[in-house]
């Protein structure tokens, strides 16, 4: 079970949004890179990152943060946000990246994802955002009809490594994940799922280690690790199955 510690980039600083929206950004860090040391000195293993102008935009925008993070890391990164094509996805993953995250793409054209897959086998990664349970695009400013699992399923045997499932109502409120409809999401595909939005305390680290969770590949943290919600040495420890003594 995998904890991955979040930078959204906006103006390539280190923000969090409320719901998604560009105007409620918070800054945390001017310094991409330092961040993405700091996460990897506190013994988180891999890191999630999103391009947040990139996906309005349909195209990258902070791909010089994204460069500096991925000399700064040891550790793997996934990146999403206005990823749109294959030559993308290429250019990309020769620069280093461990997967790709395809979101809007995935519902314009699902046809390209499956082939991306072909391509770069275990490299690819589907974002699945939802409001209200209908699949939204374009940074999360349009809707869509599709539900949820109905796209989860077009992807089944294509060779996805992992879904990234957000629940864009929660995401950066520390309300807690949606933990009911991400199980479900899990128990209605093969493919791995990880955990997004809303992620508050310790107690969905220890949700994350629950029997019916097992099928996840872990969860997305952000807002939560920034404002020190959550220790990073006690929440990892946790995944460890290791008991805090500074925790009664």
């Amino acid at each position: 079970m995998i904890l991955f510690p979040a930078i959204d980039l906006k103006d390539g600083k280190c923000v969090r949004l409320k719901h998604g929206d560009m105007a409620t950004a918070t800054i945390y860090n001017d310094d991409p890179a330092g961040q993405a040391k700091a996460f990897e000195d506190q013994g988180f293993e891999w890191l999630h990152v999103v391009d947040l102008n990139g996906a309005f935009k349909g195209q990258s925008v902070n791909s010089a943060a994204v460069g500096a993070i991925l000399k700064a890391t040891k550790n793997p990164v996934q990146l999403g946000g206005g990823i749109r094509t294959l030559a993308q996805i290429e250019d990309w993953l020769d620069r280093g990246l461990a997967r790709v995250i395809l979101g809007t793409v995935a519902v314009r054209d699902p046809d390209l994802v499956k082939q991306a897959c072909k391509e770069f086998p275990g490299k690819i990664a589907v974002g699945i955002d939802a409001k209200g349970g209908k699949v939204a695009v374009e940074g999360w400013a349009e809707a869509s009809s599709l539900g949820v699992i109905e796209l989860a399923q077009k992807f089944e045997g294509a060779g996805v490594a992992a879904i990234i499932y957000t629940d864009i109502d929660r995401d950066g409120v520390l309300t807690g994940i949606n933990w009911d409809a991400t199980i479900d999401l899990a128990e209605a595909v093969s493919i791995p799922v990880i955990a997004s939005g809303g992620l508050a305390s310790i107690a969905d680290i220890v949700r994350m280690t629950m029997p019916d969770a097992t099928k996840l590949e872990g969860a997305i943290s952000g807002r939560a690790l920034y404002d020190g919600r959550i220790d990073p040495a006690e929440a990892l420890a946790v995944l460890q199955g290791k008991a805090m003594e500074t925790r009664s």
